[in-house]
């Protein structure tokens, strides 16, 4: 799996005129108190079921609150024939202490 640090992402989106998804995967909660910016929440118990509706051909970028919950649905759609799947190192804790200090931290 690929792996894609805060600073790395950042850089990518900077100016990316086909961005990839950013995929959520918290629970509404988290995601309410905190994302980045243009990011789609799916929570994990949702993917498993509704991975379908998401195209297998997309530079998609995985993101939870450390990078754990984030690689195992990476894995899990690297296992169902997604081919452009990156897991953000850290998740959103490594883009609040890496890229937007301002982000609200739990």
């Amino acid at each position: 799996m690929q792996q894609i640090t805060a600073v790395e992402l950042n850089q990518r989106l900077q100016g990316c005129e086909t961005p990839p998804l950013l995929l959520d995967v918290r629970e509404p909660h988290e995601f309410s108190y905190c994302h980045i910016k243009g990011s789609v929440n799916m929570p994990m118990s949702v993917v498993f079921s509704d991975y379908a509706k998401l195209e297998p051909e997309q530079e998609t970028v995985v993101i939870c609150h450390h990078g754990m919950r984030s690689a195992q649905i990476a894995n899990f759609l690297l296992s169902h024939g997604f081919s452009k799947i990156a897991n953000l190192t850290g998740g959103v804790a490594a883009w609040a202490g890496h890229v937007d200090k301002s982000m609200p931290t739990y």
